[in-house]
């Protein structure tokens, strides 16, 4: 394309030169020929100059060209030398591997030949073992008197002796085995459970009395024909009893909650030195509802603390109300706290949920914050609250189970009943002393033998539950029915006790003989 650019350039030229003379000659006449011929022959000069280098252009253009077309055929060159250097190198791997496979081959059949001949003869000693496990079967059949059926019958029998022998002796061995490995796990769990939880052990009571200044103060109590403690004694739902005491007055009720609350208002009452009915009746209501607050706030405070979340308000301020109540002076509320605690653990190690294992703990006993007010145990009553608010049956299932009175469904059960047995029977958890507490055990059974067709007592539950053996030559259902409700009625008469005490009554009749 330049080369021709050139070209043109050049003829362009020449005609144009031409043209000037040309039109030189015309203007200038003869005059203008000289300079019009120098002007020629220096466009021919120049013509000559632009051809020639033209042409040098267009060679080195040339060699150029042929200069990178042998830099690009040396690269093909060297690309096919070394594609042909491969294929070569993978021509001798392939003719190796075709050595390597005629030789594999060749072992290959005489491995076969081999084979072939001892499969022959393994058929050839089998066909001759066969013959004479034949010729022997039929002189055992002959000196035995048994038929095959019959032989393998009895040798049945006898393996199937011989091996129930041993799998009985074996799975002993295995049951005793695994018992003791869960024995020995279960005590690591619970020590480990009482170890990370490190509860206080010292035991909270509610009083029920109230120091007074003076015994002047007793009158102004009782108010003119009694009117003030009367007052007080309907607005509180409790007893006040005035005795001759010195500095102090008895506060008696059944419900904690109100105990506490008559206790906090009388106190007040007396500080202030106001006593009469319609101040009775604007301090109680002043101190129900401080009461009120700090029970909630103390269940508020209790779920808090054990991370159990989304409970129903009413429950939380059953869970308030525990606070005000004791077993064998063992806070309530404290006890739930620990139970949930050593639950949660005891869950996470043997791999069930901790977070239901901690809510089961927490609420097993909310039946007692109402067991005042419904006839029940506190298990039953417990289920009934949980139900009501919305629990899930592992919940409920715990609150009425975890004292071991109905078949455990739920793992969690049994998992509260354990913590629940932990917490009450830690040292210090509980202040009754040993002494007491057999003395009571004794009272019960005691009281069970006085009856009538009474063979044995047994106290068990922590003095919760009586079972009682009675005779059937003695008595008949009807008998020991009547013996049931009569020790149950002799226990409300005679004896002060938490919560209420369960009387089984059991008929029994038993027959031995010996063969001889």
């Amino acid at each position: 394309m330049d080369i021709l650019s050139l070209l043109i350039g050049a003829v362009a030229g020449l005609i144009l030169g031409g043209g000037m003379i040309l039109l030189f000659s015309l203007v200038s006449g003869n005059s203008a020929r000289a300079k019009a011929q120098t002007i020629i022959s220096q466009a021919e000069l120049q013509s000559q100059t632009v051809t020639k280098e033209a042409e040098l252009r267009v060679k080195e253009m040339e060699i150029n060209r042929r200069a990178e077309l042998e830099k690009e055929f040396e690269k093909v060159r060297e690309h096919l030398r070394s594609e042909e250097r491969r294929i070569d190198k993978r021509e001798i791997k392939l003719n190796q591997q075709r050595d390597n496979l005629a030789k594999q081959e060749q072992i290959v059949e005489s491995t076969q030949k081999r084979l072939a001949n001892k499969i022959d003869n393994a058929n050839q000693r089998e066909k001759e073992l066969t013959d004479i496990l034949e010729r022997q079967r039929k002189q055992l059949q002959v000196i035995t008197g048994l038929s095959r059926s019959d032989a393998e019958q009895r040798l049945f029998k006898l393996l199937e002796d011989e091996l129930a022998q041993e799998v009985g002796s074996r799975v002993l061995a295995h049951e005793r085995k695994v018992a003791e490995m869960c024995d020995q796990k279960a005590r690591e769990m619970l020590l480990i459970a009482l170890q990370r939880f490190a509860a206080a052990h010292t035991a909270e009571s509610t009083t029920s009395t109230v120091d007074i200044p003076s015994d002047e103060m007793k009158g102004r109590i009782i108010g003119r024909e009694g009117r003030n403690i009367r007052s007080f004694e309907k607005e509180t739902g409790v007893d006040v009893i005035i005795d001759d005491t010195p500095g102090v007055v008895i506060v008696s009720g059944f419900d904690p909650v109100r105990r506490e609350v008559a206790r906090q208002s009388l106190e007040r009452l007396i500080s202030d030195g106001r006593i009469h009915p319609s101040r009775i009746e604007e301090v109680v209501a002043q101190v129900q509802s401080e009461v009120n607050a700090f029970m909630k706030q103390r269940g508020t405070e209790a779920a808090i603390e054990v991370d159990v979340h989304d409970l129903h308000p009413r429950i939380i301020d059953y869970l308030g109300r525990l606070y005000f109540r004791t077993s064998y002076s063992q806070n309530v509320l404290r006890h739930s706290i620990e139970v949930a605690f050593i639950s949660g653990m005891i869950a996470d190690m043997i791999g069930l949920d901790g977070t239901i294992a901690k809510r089961c703990g927490l609420l097993h006993d909310i039946g007692k914050a109402a067991d005042h007010d419904r006839e029940g145990g506190h298990p039953k009553i417990g289920a009934e609250i949980l139900k009501t608010f919305g629990e899930s049956t592992e919940v409920v299932h715990a609150a009425l189970g975890h004292h071991d009175e109905i078949t455990t469904e739920h793992p969690y059960t049994m998992i509260v009943a354990t913590a629940d047995a932990c917490s009450a029977s830690r040292p210090g958890a509980r202040r009754e002393s040993l002494e007491r507490y057999i003395q009571r055990m004794e009272e019960l059974e005691s009281i069970a033998r006085e009856f009538k067709g009474v063979k044995q007592a047994f106290a068990i539950q922590a003095g919760r539950e009586l079972r009682v053996l009675i005779a059937a030559s003695d008595a008949d259902d009807a008998t020991a029915a009547k013996v049931c409700r009569g020790i149950a009625d002799a226990f409300q008469e005679r004896l002060t006790y938490p919560g209420e005490i369960k009387v089984t009554v059991i008929r029994e009749s038993r027959f031995t003989e010996l063969a001889k």
